[in-house]
């Protein structure tokens, strides 16, 4: 049992087309009182991981700063020195080297989190509990994480803070609509879904550069604070750079391309936590790496509804024929009909059930996925004192809950089952 691109311009075409053991978090003080903004206050801004992803979350904030938003990057923090001073003198920022202390700077009012997958739930729960509003790099933790999943879910509700998963495709208007349709009944009871990620690339030993192939651990490397509640191991400069390619530190294609393709799915369904997942795959590509480089899995709901999610980094074409579009568009079933993306209209289409008495339609796209209109939406939320952000809280434990159901499954080679009443995963 285990009880455990630069924002803002990618449009929803662009991006169809290209597109255990848990430890405790650390404690950062005492809870503050969250403070709702008012749209004439300057915000600052935060980014803790100052790697590729950091650096898209900054290239980011700039780019809302220069549509007029009443924010400022304040800050940055990495536990690789260089790294930390190269990106605070690009941005103009104060550098630090330990997140509690960035946290700590008053001029912090939401922050960023571009970590690997271990550290974003206790710097997540260390930034609400420090009042900040948060943006968090999915997955929202690593797959042994699941008690700290739960706890972090738990304190970010405490808090009243904002908060919001870097799920960017959640900004797209077309999981909006469908979420309209499905809840007003069109396809009646929803019973199947599926989508996936498919792609060509490990990002692990070709695709994570080492920065520095003699840095050392001390006063520049913080190794301690990069292991964090991973196994301790004795230094080695492939995993701090390439942490990607080793399972203490991510999960592959599951935990880290699922939560794109899977998050509006879950949404549109209006599904909670699974009764079942299984799942199948493995390292058929990349034997370099620790962890899968193809995923399979399975995931039945207690709504009485199944979802499917496919993906593998050795192939990138999609059932839509086309190449270099590594989201495999949403299909979602219901005993009247079904919803999908017709690419030729690019429109969302609906396509009935033989006897169900309802006729095809169309539906219009007021708009695409944006980058920046995903961190816009954090900053209104912030400023508004609310949690209702594009990708929540609730969603995201969700979501994840199945994901790490899945990691769990294909390693046990056995069914993942969940105690919604204990809250627990059972192998």
């Amino acid at each position: 049992m285990y009880t455990t691109g630069k924002s803002g311009g990618m449009d929803r075409r662009v991006f169809l087309q290209t597109a255990g053991v848990a430890a405790a978090a650390f404690t950062f003080g005492t809870t503050r009182r969250v403070r709702a903004a008012s749209a004439n206050d300057k915000l600052g801004i935060g980014v803790i991981g100052c790697g590729g992803r950091g650096n898209n979350h900054l290239d980011g904030w700039n780019w809302l700063k220069s549509q007029g938003d009443n924010l400022e990057i304040v800050a940055v923090c990495d536990v690789y020195r260089p790294r930390m001073q190269k990106t605070a003198e690009k941005f103009s920022a104060k550098g630090y080297m330990d997140h509690r202390e960035l946290l700590a700077d008053p001029r912090v009012d939401i922050v960023s989190i571009a970590t690997p997958d271990h550290l974003h739930a206790p710097q997540t729960i260390d930034a609400v509990r420090a009042g900040k509003g948060v943006y968090c790099e999915k997955p929202i933790t690593h797959w042994r994480q699941f008690e700290l999943l739960k706890k972090m879910r738990d304190e970010v509700k405490k808090s009243k803070c904002a908060f919001l998963l870097g799920t960017q495709g959640m900004s797209d208007g077309a999981w909006h609509e469908m979420k309209k349709l499905v809840k007003e009944g069109l396809i009646g009871q929803p019973i199947h879904a599926e989508c996936g990620y498919f792609r060509v690339g490990d990002w692990g030993e070709r695709g994570m550069p080492i920065d520095d192939p003699n840095a050392k651990p001390g006063t520049d490397l913080n190794w301690e604070a990069f292991l964090g509640d991973s196994p301790q191991r004795a230094f080695d400069v492939s995993r701090f750079f390439r942490w990607r390619m080793y399972e203490d530190y991510a999960g592959g294609p599951v935990t880290d391309l699922f939560p794109h393709s899977f998050t509006p799915v879950a949404d549109i369904l209006g599904v909670g936590t699974p009764s079942m997942v299984v799942a199948t795959g493995g390292k058929f590509r990349y034997e370099e790496r620790e962890i899968p480089d193809t995923f399979n899995m399975l995931i039945d709901y207690p709504e009485k509804c199944t979802a499917a999610v496919l993906g593998t980094q050795g192939n990138d074409f999609v059932a839509e024929g086309q190449r270099g579009a590594p989201g495999r568009i949403p299909v979602i079933r219901g005993w009247d009909g079904s919803l999908m993306i017709d690419r030729k209209t690019n429109k969302i289409a609906f396509v009935p059930t033989e006897g169900s008495g309802k006729k095809t339609q169309f539906f219009d796209i007021e708009y695409g996925e944006d980058f920046g209109a995903h961190l816009r939406n954090l900053v209104q939320c912030h400023r508004q004192g609310r949690q209702d952000s594009f990708s929540p809280i609730d969603l995201a434990f969700s979501v994840q809950t199945a994901l790490i159901m899945g990691m769990l499954a294909l390693r046990e080679q056995t069914a993942a089952k969940y105690d919604a009443v204990k809250q627990q995963i059972v192998l």
